[in-house]
């Protein structure tokens, strides 16, 4: 039998049993995952984001959205009673990077997508408090005014789609005038009106 002491007594030995100890446990857990067809698989009705959809993930990535909005409502009956079903990991295989997050300074998005209009989305990002009086959100009146760039936006469907993400050919040739004109406004309410819709419809 093993003497722990020889871990007491030795700082070297013991960060070694401790990272493989973390590394053993973490596979045990992680690796069976990956042949689950929860975890790997699109749910039902799932798409893959439009060329507007697209660009307007990337706004909100840029604007850092991610750091006081989660999308990931997890299992508990407190969430699912506010938010909506809880999010499973079918929903995100199309997502580069995952935008779960864990920060909730504003409520959780992952259900966000219908529950409210474009002019709603559009009043709330210009200036936050004309429909949510206690907010503490910055106004992103600015996003109104800037143009997508869509000269790149095919070649991010083309690199999406050497992911994995199912894009056609027409799609990513049609990307560019899909997105001609549009603003930082346009595209982020496209995408946000878009999130937890795939599930939602199928229930």
């Amino acid at each position: 039998m093993l003497n722990h002491e020889i871990f007491e007594k030795n700082i070297g030995l013991m960060v070694v049993g401790v990272i493989f100890a973390i590394s053993f446990g973490g596979l045990v857990e992680i690796v069976p995952l990956f042949n689950l067809k929860e975890t790997t698989e699109p749910v039902e009705g799932l798409k893959p984001y439009t060329a507007l959809e697209l660009e307007g993930r990337d706004v909100y990535i840029k604007e850092g959205c991610v750091g006081c909005h989660s999308q990931m409502i997890r299992p508990l009956r407190a969430e699912v009673e506010r938010y909506g079903h809880y999010s499973v990991a079918g929903e995100s295989v199309y997502d580069y990077p995952f935008l779960w997050g864990s920060k909730r300074t504003g409520p959780d998005l992952a259900r966000v997508g219908q529950r409210y209009s474009d002019e709603w989305h559009r009043a709330h990002l210009i200036n936050p408090r004309d429909v949510v009086p206690a907010s503490i959100m910055p106004a992103y009146p600015h996003l109104s005014e800037n143009l997508i760039d869509s000269s790149v936006t095919p070649k991010k469907l083309q690199a999406l789609k050497t992911l994995g993400v199912p894009y056609t050919e027409e799609q990513i040739a049609s990307a560019s005038s899909d997105v001609q004109g549009k603003t930082e406004m346009d595209a982020l309410i496209a995408y946000l009106q878009g999130l937890g819709t795939a599930l939602t419809q199928k229930r």
